[in-house]
């Protein structure tokens, strides 16, 4: 792989021109999806149904906001001719929309289990799962940051931290099953925070999968092994 470079001046001056819209809409998007999932998150640990219930609500705002951008990557690719690393950061962007709206769903997946434990006792303080929402959320963030600044040590920093988001929801499953087997009360709870922690793990991956592409936009290169800032290869 090339030498790692902080960011790539011509993808940033592709987005400050020609593609300032495309870069416009994805912030819009990806914004919407931050706020759902922030919501539900604090949905579930506020026990608030309505909360819950306006971000399942705004889903279908995201999904139309997904086909518009679509649209638009579709109409570049008809007008402009795209080639190289120009075409890449185009189909880059359609692959990211249906990343976030993937996220955005699994928000809804997350309000709709917090509308079910809204009227019940926590089986225990929820510590892990909002950490886990915190931590897919920045890596969200930093792989769109990432992908318009063509910065790869960045990519690269978002791919290496999903392994932490997996360990923290094993250890959640762990936590979990231990109460569910102490007490067969707790069940039916548990299995909905599990469920949870779940889908912020795989929200997780999403960001990983955009921050992945972003090593091929600048390098044209697949990632297929995680490397540090110093070009090292590290456990996949």
């Amino acid at each position: 792989m090339n030498q790692i470079n902080n960011e790539d001046k011509e993808l940033i001056a592709l987005f400050n021109g020609e593609l300032s819209d495309l870069k416009d809409n994805l912030l819009t998007m990806f914004t919407m999806v931050k706020d759902a999932l922030t919501e539900a998150i604090h949905s579930l640990v506020k026990q608030d149904q309505e909360l819950a219930q306006k971000v399942i609500d705004g889903d279908e705002k995201i999904d139309q906001m997904e086909l518009d951008i679509e649209e638009q990557c579709l109409q570049l690719i008809v007008m402009k001719h795209p080639v190289s690393k120009k075409l890449r950061i185009i189909t880059g962007g359609m692959k990211a929309i249906s990343d976030l709206e993937r996220v955005a769903d699994r928000a809804a997946n997350i309000a709709r289990a917090g509308q079910y434990l809204a009227s019940k006792p926590m089986v225990k303080p929820l510590i892990d799962i909002p950490r886990m929402a915190d931590i897919t959320i920045s890596m969200l963030k930093d792989s769109l940051d990432a992908y318009f600044r063509g910065n790869v040590e960045l990519a690269v920093s978002v791919w290496n931290r999903d392994k932490l988001v997996d360990q923290i929801n094993q250890q959640v499953f762990r936590e979990l099953l231990t109460f569910m087997l102490e007490d067969p009360h707790t069940i039916s709870r548990g299995i909905y925070l599990v469920f949870i922690a779940d889908n912020l793990e795989r929200i997780g991956d999403h960001a990983g999968n955009l921050a992945e592409r972003v090593v091929y936009i600048v390098n044209g290169e697949r990632m297929k092994t995680k490397i540090d800032p110093n070009n090292r290869k590290l456990e996949s």
